[in-house]
């Protein structure tokens, strides 16, 4: 690997870290957001709509825009605004202004969505040139941003740190970390230009989508995306409301879920180098499987913690490894990792927040069966995940 090849791998996993730190440290001071809004939980609701509002807005321009410009600067332009986004609800919640801290939040949002798919075709990109599976690392970066971020906050809280002064400094940190990396980041990557136009005709816009092995993909992205992205929401509520356990032991579940998510994501590379992406996608989906059946079907609160650590090393890999296949399933590889970048995070975003319908008339536990049966069913679509050489070698040879 050159010095110039390891200083770009580092500013990626950099870039990954940073959203993770901030998400989590806003996550955390929610509860003093709401007390210094006085809000109510319909008025919270409103509140966080702009957080959905900025991610989807962010998520589905992305993609056009890194053809247009190149992931450098929407990777610039995303996490200048998560910074600007997380100073702007510090404002809101001090001036006590629902408003603000929903602008924030959108602010926030559009950050995250815009500047996550973007980097993820960076990350592709450096993945690519070392010849060696790095996407599960890049993404442990972020995991590993909110598990920092976390604690900080969860610190911060119990001494009663001002908020405001709390998500200035996260700001601070985000905007210095940027400024010191982002030059690493080539300016031409993920940009397609005219010349690229005429080498590759029918390989843009529409031809990507009609792909059936990128289809395939994307819907294990899909299934394992939802698969993280409920235990995000609502495994806490899950093991309180379902398992019996208080409100403290329930959070400690799910951070046992992250913790497991972050392992998963740091080791699962070398898995993925020895036995191929399909296979890790594989034993990703049946290990997550295993975990939700454990939740959903075993009235046991011992069986319920510890199958939370099978979900989150199913989840870990599901959403890296599946990014790295789209890349190398055909022409354009940047709007390929695109692609399927916007259906993980649609689903990461959308999905969940569905299971509340289903729980409320079900209970949180049955509504978990979605999403088994959605990764259930992602197993069966893992061999499109192959490697072109390894789809070669196994052809029949024809004489």
């Amino acid at each position: 690997m050159t010095a110039d090849l390891a200083r770009r791998r580092t500013a990626v996993f950099v870039l990954f870290f940073v959203p993770g730190l901030t998400i989590s440290s806003w996550v955390t001071r929610t509860p003093d957001v709401r007390d210094m809004l006085g809000a109510s939980t319909a008025q919270m609701g409103l509140v966080l709509f702009g957080l959905s509002v900025g991610s989807m807005a962010g998520i589905l321009c992305s993609g056009a825009l890194v053809a247009r410009w190149g992931a450098r600067l929407v990777i610039l332009a995303g996490t200048s605004a998560i910074a600007a986004g997380a100073a702007l609800i510090g404002i809101g919640t001090a001036a006590g202004a629902d408003l603000g801290v929903a602008l924030g939040l959108g602010l926030f949002g559009l950050g995250m969505g815009g500047g996550e798919v973007a980097l993820n075709v960076e990350g592709a990109e450096v993945e690519r040139l070392l010849s060696r599976s790095t996407m599960p690392a890049m993404h442990g970066f972020f995991s590993l941003g909110t598990v920092v971020g976390a604690v900080a906050g969860m610190c911060l809280t119990a001494v009663g740190f001002p908020v405001v002064v709390h998500l200035a400094a996260v700001a601070a940190v985000v905007l210095a970390a940027l400024a010191l990396v982002i030059r690493r980041v080539p300016t031409e990557v993920g940009r397609r230009t005219a010349a690229v136009e005429r080498r590759e005709p029918g390989t843009a816009g529409a031809a990507v989508w009609k792909d059936p092995t990128l289809l395939l993909i994307g819907c294990v992205i899909l299934a394992l995306a939802m698969a993280e992205g409920t235990a995000n929401d609502w495994l806490p509520l899950v093991m309180v409301d379902g398992h019996g356990f208080d409100a403290a032991l329930g959070s400690a579940v799910y951070a046992v879920f992250a913790a497991a998510m972050t392992v998963g994501r740091f080791v699962g590379g070398r898995f993925v180098d020895r036995f191929g992406r399909a296979a890790a996608l594989c034993g990703s989906a049946l290990v997550g499987a295993a975990g939700l059946a454990l939740v959903i079907f075993v009235d046991n609160q011992a069986v319920a913690a510890a199958a939370a650590v099978l979900w989150g090393l199913g989840a870990s890999l599901g959403f890296p490894v599946a990014l790295s296949a789209a890349g190398d399933s055909g022409a354009d590889s940047a709007a390929r990792v695109s692609l399927a970048a916007t259906v993980g995070y649609v689903a990461f975003l959308v999905g969940p927040p569905s299971l509340g319908y289903l729980g409320e008339h079900f209970g949180l536990r049955k509504a978990l069966i979605l999403v088994l049966a959605l990764v259930v069913a992602a197993v069966f679509a893992t061999p499109a995940a192959r490697s072109p050489q390894a789809m070669r070698d196994t052809e029949p040879v024809r004489g």
